[in-house]
């Protein structure tokens, strides 16, 4: 069992220190995990206070401490996403779609915007990015693959076709996706991605991570229990961690 993506800091509501991140992996050890990855946005990189987590790893000698990052992407920043990725050895790295044309969409009361709009064409601007951060080879793992759905609006076109040509980005670049228990938390009420996208995303062979997007200690490993029965019924044999940017199998017993 792991957590793939947890966030030290939340949204900057708490400082970066060694109790702070004994909080959470006290939390993982009491969920039983084997591995969890910590991955604060990059808005706050300058409070990240990384070298923090080498420090406090070796308390917990039963847990695989990983450092990452969860990066916002933006096609005019690629190059910049590159420098910052390239001045730390992080273990992994997701990349996310947050913005379309400047415009946060997954904020709260943003809501009336998504009904205002074209479904259709929301979902398909929002894949359309997702494939750009794919292909752009920066990340290791796409976050919370339909994000897009958070306010509960769904598209005419079946969902299958709109995220085909992310989902063919992301499997050609070797990108894990992460099974995101935090949607069932919002209001679309469900995990990310939706169990027709997973078993599409099984059929493709695409690497599958866990994450919880846990904000508070107490969220580290929120769910995942279920996820990991839910994909061992659908067929899934394993699940990837990471170390050095590379995938590590976790075979589901």
């Amino acid at each position: 069992m792991l957590d793939l993506h947890v966030h030290l800091i939340g949204e900057r509501d708490r400082p970066a220190t060694k109790d702070n991140i004994r909080a959470y992996l006290d939390q993982a050890v009491r969920k039983g995990l084997k591995e969890i990855g910590f991955a604060d946005h990059d808005l706050y990189w300058e409070d990240l206070r990384l070298e923090l987590f080498k420090e406090v790893a070796p308390e917990y000698p039963e847990l695989a401490v990983r450092v990452g990052l969860e990066v916002d992407y933006r096609l005019q920043d690629e190059s910049k996403i590159r420098a910052l990725l390239n001045s730390f050895p992080f273990d992994f790295v997701i990349g996310s779609v947050h913005e379309i044309e400047g415009w946060a969409f997954d904020l709260p009361g943003e809501e009336k915007i998504h009904r205002d709009k074209d479904a259709d064409t929301l979902y398909r601007e929002y894949f359309t990015l997702v494939a750009q951060a794919a292909r752009s080879k920066l990340f290791t793992t796409i976050g919370h693959f339909d994000l897009i759905k958070i306010f509960g609006v769904r598209p005419r076109t079946d969902v299958l076709r709109l995220a085909d040509e992310a989902l063919t980005a992301v499997e050609e670049n070797d990108c894990a996706l992460e099974i995101n228990t935090n949607g069932r938390y919002k209001p679309i009420g469900e995990f990310y991605p939706e169990k027709r996208l997973v078993a599409e995303i099984q059929r493709r062979g695409i690497a599958i991570t866990l994450g919880s997007d846990a904000h508070r200690p107490e969220v580290v490993g929120r769910d995942l229990d279920e996820v990991v029965e839910e994909l061992k019924l659908a067929g899934v044999k394993e699940i990837v961690g990471f170390k050095g940017r590379k995938q590590a199998l976790y075979l589901l017993g």
